[in-house]
């Protein structure tokens, strides 16, 4: 094949490529476990860890704070229905790559040293502590789960927005 081929070569088969997902009712993205089609007016199963204001438990086991309160929005937004597993970081992090949650949340940062266990969102929200440390806030989604994670980051910038004004 000569070198002025090779750009055609390719042109065609990305064609050939939307064309077979179109074809396959395929989406973009998507969740190979389906995630997201399992919250849509469904079950969100969410892992909260206690951390300062962002989550409290109460004597009941109950969650509240800032991001319940976000998380139900969201799950609002999907009409679905909240499973609550409250426990550590490392054992939500092992849930959620079992696939027994959906969603980890409770004050985790974009340092977060589960990085490689899981998805991060974008930050939602940043804040400063009182030594003036800047920390921005994110949630952890089941890696590969692409469209769920789009859906939550899309929820996230529309509520961002939404604060602003």
């Amino acid at each position: 094949m000569s070198k002025l081929n090779a750009p055609r070569l390719a042109w065609a088969v990305v064609i050939a490529a939307l064309l077979g997902l179109t074809g396959c009712d395929m989406t973009v993205p998507t969740d190979p476990d389906g995630t997201l089609k399992g919250i849509t007016n469904g079950v969100l199963r969410v892992g909260a860890t206690p951390n300062d204001d962002r989550v409290t438990i109460d004597e009941d086991g109950e969650p509240s704070g800032n991001d319940v309160e976000l998380v139900e929005d969201f799950a609002d937004s999907l009409g679905a229905e909240i499973e609550w597993v409250v426990g550590s970081e490392e054992s939500l992090v092992r849930d959620l790559e079992t696939g027994r949650i959906d969603l980890v949340i409770g004050g985790i940062t974009d340092t977060t040293p589960w990085s490689n266990k899981a998805a991060v969102t974008r930050p939602y929200l940043e804040v400063t502590e009182p030594d003036g440390t800047t920390l921005k806030l994110v949630m952890l989604a089941p890696i590969g789960e692409n469209a769920f994670l789009t859906e939550l980051e899309t929820f996230l910038t529309e509520h961002e927005n939404r604060d602003e004004q």
